[in-house]
């Protein structure tokens, strides 16, 4: 509100828009607040002292108020059709600083229900797009031609699929352009967007607190393959139920305020392809810890192609996954020295999750009743074995049945 009454007092235009607007109206709580404005960039940092320009391809001021960050846009206006010289090959906009009117601004939008104005002057809604009516009809719809849309910038089939799970909206296909017609027609274009662009759009559809409902939407567009391009060897019922359950646990996470890491999100994500790469580096007489890295390894640089995933998530992907063969070795001191990691917390959750898997499907796929018991024998001696007493704890190791280690052969003595 200050900003908007800020710009108000300088005798510019000033809106809340997008976002939150269609949160506030749909009784949600909003995450960040936006505002657009007919003052340039350089005009709104020049009222606010606690402000910056950001941004290439469109410049934003960001204003700070403690931690709080509100983004102030100029109104953008339209393109100019012979000026092709901030434009891909495929249509994609890569520079983007075309200022305009408010009217102008609405329909340079992407969807309907984001371009919902909201101004102090009269406190109303300007609605030019009909977005009004969308919401009260649950409806995802393009402003313009999905597909001329989708090729300036293909990440908003990503959004579309974001907000219709989010909201739990249906995406427009009803009329003669629609939006389902154009996903299929232009999915291809999300090849061009950068990785590193990918997997901040990743984050946002897996850890908004509706990642079940977007994975659900993800496959029957058939957009999950373009975002991890893995085996048919992984589409099997209990491989999608396995991350359709880790998404349902970290939305329960989210909702609960409890901490989630992009890292344990990813190593559910790709664990189907880690795990049926494992099995094929075995049959080559690799061991199972050998194997699991080799297949760890190969699987992020395959995925890190089209999703760039940062180094430190990486690392522990990768120990979550190797903790999976390491906790079931429990004699003697392993099971004490297991418990100090840092990862094993998370490398337990992840054990949890996949005993929790099993036993849904137990006798589907390669998971057999025997396997599911063992993986919650497991868990449930871990989740024992965490709140036992020192007594206790020797108890249980005790019970485990010991073999004696292997000796290690003599290296011949060089002559």
């Amino acid at each position: 509100m200050k900003v908007l009454y800020t710009l108000k007092d300088a005798n510019y235009e000033s809106y809340l828009v997008g976002g939150c607007v269609r949160d506030l109206l749909l009784g949600h709580h909003p995450k960040d607040f936006d505002v657009a404005t007919n003052a340039t960039p350089e005009q709104v940092k020049a009222l606010f002292r606690n402000s910056r320009i950001i941004g290439r391809r469109f410049q934003i001021v960001h204003v700070r108020f403690g931690r709080e960050v509100i983004e102030v846009t100029t109104f953008r206006g339209p393109h100019n059709g012979e000026n092709t010289q901030h434009v891909s090959d495929e249509g994609m906009l890569l520079r983007d600083n075309v200022y305009g009117t408010l009217e102008q601004d609405a329909w340079r939008r992407d969807f309907t229900i984001n371009a919902l104005y909201y101004t102090v002057n009269g406190f109303s809604i300007v609605d030019y797009t009909h977005g009004m009516d969308d919401l009260q009809s649950k409806t995802i719809r393009m402003i313009g031609d999905p597909e001329v849309r989708f090729k300036e910038d293909p990440v908003r089939m990503l959004r579309a699929i974001r907000f219709a799970g989010k909201l739990n909206f249906k995406i427009q296909h009803d009329d003669e352009i629609s939006i389902k017609k154009a996903l299929d027609e232009n999915i291809h274009l999300l090849e061009a967007v950068s990785s590193a662009r990918l997997f901040d759009e990743v984050l946002k559809l897996f850890m908004g607190g509706y990642a079940e409902a977007v994975y659900n939407l993800l496959l029957k567009e058939n957009i999950y393959p373009r975002l991890f391009p893995f085996d048919q060897a992984v589409d099997t019922d209990f491989y999608t139920e396995f991350v359709k359950q880790g998404l349902v646990n970290t939305d329960t996470r989210i909702k609960e305020e409890k901490p989630v890491t992009p890292a344990f999100l990813f190593a559910v994500l790709l664990w189907p392809a880690v795990e049926v790469l494992t099995k094929q580096l075995q049959s080559q007489d690799l061991s199972l810890i050998q194997a699991v890295n080799i297949a760890g390894q190969e699987i992020i640089e395959k995925v890190n192609v089209r999703i760039t995933i940062p180094k430190r998530f990486r690392y522990m992907m990768r120990d979550i996954w190797t903790f999976q063969i390491r906790l079931p070795n429990r004699v003697g001191r392993r099971a004490y020295k297991l418990l100090e990691q840092k990862r094993f917390r998370a490398a337990y959750d992840f054990l949890l999750l996949r005993s929790q898997v099993s036993q849904k499907v137990v006798n589907e796929s390669d998971i057999t009743r025997s396997t599911a018991i063992e993986l919650a024998e497991l868990a449930n001696w871990w989740t024992q074995f965490q709140t036992e007493s020192e007594a206790g704890r020797k108890t249980m190791l005790n019970a485990l049945p010991h073999t004696k280690p292997k000796r290690r052969k003599k290296k011949a003595k060089r002559a």
